[in-house]
């Protein structure tokens, strides 16, 4: 991993110019044994052509066979040990869609999600309903009152939302109500430890009251919420890595997960194209930023879908965007992703995932010809926590000076 200790002695503020390309669940398996994956499956000739003039690898972002959320995913991308920095979907949620969290505030993710007549969940997402339709269940949501304590809700996308509580004694140590799985109830919060006994029971009121207030809804009537967290107050990019870093994203969580490590977060659109990321990131090089994390969730979102031919097409879509970027001619491109998001799956996998680092200056083209889960096994860089990343880019980019004499 990045030891930050040495990051901030070996940095230059001068060098190349980085590109962090993340694709969102990128990785994947087979929908049959013996077929290829989505990415393999994709017409990418852009790609491939940057993993033959380029090396490649496969990334382990947490350990092996641990399945990563995207938070801990990305923070190991970003150089962060996600076993230490152990943060909640909450924050990053929540600092995604700009609200203020304080310290002893308790932010949570919420997925709006459907449940039948015995309140049993038949769809964690409630079928993916419109931003808009979410952010008038949240209107109805705001007549909820909790004595001693301040509700905030703020619409993220689709079927997700932020909720922020605020008052006194409240700590953020209370276990998710999202079961993760169909076919069971939402399940009751529980303290963790006995300073969010009270925390809990505010949980477990708000989500009873919701119920009421969304029970003539419908998908869309009742809700999970996972990932309760506060400010974890992290060491910032800038000052670990000497960067001007910014973000390109669309998503609001990619968004927070940007804003906690002091990227500045640019001005998107909710139906921006991975063409018009890329259009971003190449004004972000005319405005002086040396460091760009693009990210495209589509990929993702299809993969937890189950739709493979959807997720492929997203890739492809991908590709033929991506001379945008080579035309910024960037000292350093890398492509990957945070995690493996199987269609077969329809969640997050622990298979680790594939990446292109193209740096034409520096670097040691490999033999491997496209690129694939199973040709960049094969790769030059071979398999390498994801936390190791980002020393490679700052290398690769002449942005590091020499350890001892």
């Amino acid at each position: 991993m990045a030891n930050f200790d040495l990051m901030r002695r070996l940095t230059r503020p001068e060098g190349g110019r980085i590109i962090l390309l993340v694709m969102d669940g990128l990785g994947g398996l087979p929908i049959e044994p013996g077929g290829q994956t989505a990415l393999e499956a994709a017409e990418t000739p852009n790609l491939d052509k940057l993993a033959v003039e380029g090396t490649t690898g496969l990334t382990i972002p947490i350990a092996r066979g641990i399945t990563p959320g995207s938070g801990p995913a990305h923070l190991a991308l970003f150089g962060y040990d996600p076993l230490r920095y152990d943060i909640g979907r909450g924050i990053l949620s929540a600092f995604g869609v700009g609200l203020h969290v304080d310290v002893g505030d308790v932010a949570a993710r919420g997925n709006f999600c459907t449940v039948d007549e015995n309140g049993i969940v038949t769809d964690r997402r409630a079928g993916r309903i419109p931003t808009e339709l979410n952010a008038r269940l949240i209107e109805k949501m705001r007549s909820i009152e909790i004595p001693g304590v301040e509700i905030v809700l703020a619409t993220e996308k689709e079927h997700r939302f932020v909720l922020v509580l605020r008052g006194d004694g409240l700590d953020y140590s209370v276990s998710d109500t999202d079961p993760q799985v169909t076919g069971k109830p939402p399940l009751e919060a529980r303290a963790l430890k006995p300073e969010a006994e009270r925390t809990a029971e505010i949980v477990n009121e708000f989500v009873s009251k919701v119920r009421q207030v969304l029970k003539d809804e419908h998908p869309a009537n009742m809700v999970l919420l996972r990932g309760f967290a506060t400010d974890p107050n992290l060491p910032k990019f800038d000052d670990i890595y000497k960067l001007k870093a910014a973000c390109v994203a669309v998503y609001p969580m990619y968004k927070g997960v940007s804003r906690l490590v002091g990227m500045d977060v640019l001005e998107t659109d909710a139906h921006d194209t991975p063409a018009d990321e890329f259009r971003r990131v190449a004004k972000a090089f005319e405005d002086g930023y040396d460091f760009v994390f693009c990210h495209v969730k589509g990929t993702d979102s299809r993969g937890e879908d189950g739709d493979f031919e959807a997720k492929r097409r997203v890739i492809e879509d991908v590709d033929k965007a991506l001379p945008i970027l080579l035309e910024l001619k960037p000292d350093v491109l890398i492509v990957t992703g945070d995690h493996s998001t199987p269609a077969s799956y329809k969640s997050h996998s622990w298979h680790p995932v594939p990446l292109i680092l193209w740096a034409p200056a520096t670097h040691l083209p490999d033999r491997v010809e496209r690129f694939g889960e199973r040709a960049c096994a094969n790769g030059g860089l071979g398999h390498f926590q994801a936390t190791d990343l980002m020393p490679l880019a700052l290398a690769h980019a002449d942005r590091l000076d020499k350890y001892g004499a």
